[in-house]
């Protein structure tokens, strides 16, 4: 194993994040109140007074804006622990004015896809009142503080409430845009009762299985499973290398497959430990992948002889599917990125560098396969020139001594 793939392992086992926490407080500028907790992710917290004489809830959300112009929501979900279906306010600045405007909306299924803006709709809870405050700073930038305060009517047999918040880059128009999908993005919601103070978090994989999940499966269907194919297209018509291209060829598709089945199995475990967060087209390529692989390695115990006459039809099905795993492999790594909110860190550029270094060895040895190719076939159509002008020759000296034959 080389050292500068020893080096990119290493960076890759470097994903591990540290998410940011705060100690929660009772106190603010406006009202203390009687209870709060931490929230688990994006150093946000929760303090409220519940007041079991007329069921009401008074409570003041706590979180910080990741951009000047963006947004910081908190909300309550009737039904489930998730953002769809919740009904949050929103806090961002007036693209107008600057000054911070808090906005009511109901995330329904349509906003997961984002097919349309969001457009602030009244809640269907019974909202009393609600506000939103900077907190140390006149104008949001990033990493300002705000307050969301509400005041809400809730049921009095049903203090279990799901919380949700977030936060986004930015704002269009007076819509928020999405927010990132980081897994502690998409881990931000909690069960809290608020009469008990009793908390139920969104269970989190460990950042340990994450960075392993992360670099197994970026060093197998990343780097070795497409190395492994570019051996067998490159190195398989050098005579003089001899049998030497298919061992390597082997072992680097048995290494990435062996790399890649851990990668895989790490994230079956990691999905169910984080129930109900969902990365559909990352796990949607990461079966495709495995599946095609799992076929590639079967198709080996079926491979016919170098005589029999289904064997092209073999090698055509152990090409494809061979490409198409490496194509589809290379593609999730890119998704896994995205879905760790690595999508601009060095870890990306790390792997960029060397799959770029990887594509480049082999643009040069297809120029070099091509350009071979046709000295090659040059030279053939010349020889076969040579021997059809030779053969003519000697059938025109053939004939020259039969009809000085018959001549005689």
């Amino acid at each position: 194993m080389s050292p500068s793939f020893l080096l990119l392992l290493l960076f890759l086992l470097g994903f591990t994040t540290i998410p940011a926490t705060s100690r929660c407080t009772t106190a603010t500028f406006i009202k203390t109140y009687q209870k709060c907790v931490t929230l688990p992710t994006q150093g946000a917290s929760l303090a409220w007074t519940y007041h079991p004489f007329n069921a009401t809830l008074d409570l003041a959300f706590s979180g910080t804006f990741i951009s000047p112009s963006g947004w910081v929501a908190w909300g309550l979900n009737p039904d489930s622990p998730a953002m769809t279906g919740a009904h949050a306010l929103v806090a961002f600045p007036d693209p107008s004015s600057g000054s911070l405007l808090l906005l009511p909306f109901v995330l329904d299924p349509s906003v997961r896809i984002q097919n349309a803006p969001l457009v602030s709709r009244p809640l269907g809870l019974r909202l009393l009142s609600s506000s939103a405050v900077l907190r140390g700073s006149r104008s949001p930038s990033d990493g300002s503080a705000v307050l969301i305060f509400a005041t809400l009517r809730v049921s009095p047999n049903r203090t279990r409430l799901h919380h949700v918040w977030n936060r986004g880059l930015y704002v269009q128009g007076r819509s928020p845009t999405i927010h990132p999908t980081a897994p502690s993005d998409l881990a931000s919601r909690a069960t809290i009762d608020a009469a008990s103070t009793a908390t139920e978090t969104a269970p989190q994989a460990p950042d340990a299985l994450r960075s392993a999940h992360a670099a197994l499966n970026a060093a197998s269907w990343g780097l070795l499973l497409p190395a492994g194919v570019a051996v067998a297209r490159y190195l398989r018509h050098r005579a003089s290398r001899g049998p030497s291209w298919f061992y390597a060829h082997a072992a680097t598709q048995i290494a990435g497959l062996l790399l890649g089945t851990a990668g895989f199995a790490i994230g079956i475990v990691m999905g169910n430990r984080s129930r109900g967060v969902e990365h559909r087209l990352h796990r949607g390529l990461g079966v495709a992948a495995f599946v095609t692989a799992a076929l590639q390695s079967a198709a080996l115990l079926f491979q016919p002889k170098a005589t029999n006459r289904f064997r092209k039809y073999w090698k055509s099905y152990h090409h494809l599917v061979g490409y198409g795993c490496a194509v589809v492999g290379v593609a999730n790594v890119f998704q896994g990125f995205d879905v760790m909110g690595l999508g601009r860190s060095y870890w990306k550029l790390a792997y960029c560098l060397a799959l770029s270094t990887l594509a480049g060895v082999c643009v040069a040895l297809e120029v070099n396969s091509w350009v071979m190719f046709c000295r090659y076939a040059e030279e053939e159509e010349t020889t076969t020139t040579t021997t059809r002008a030779g053969d003519s020759m000697e059938g025109g000296r053939a004939s020259s001594s039969q009809k000085q034959g018959l001549d005689n």
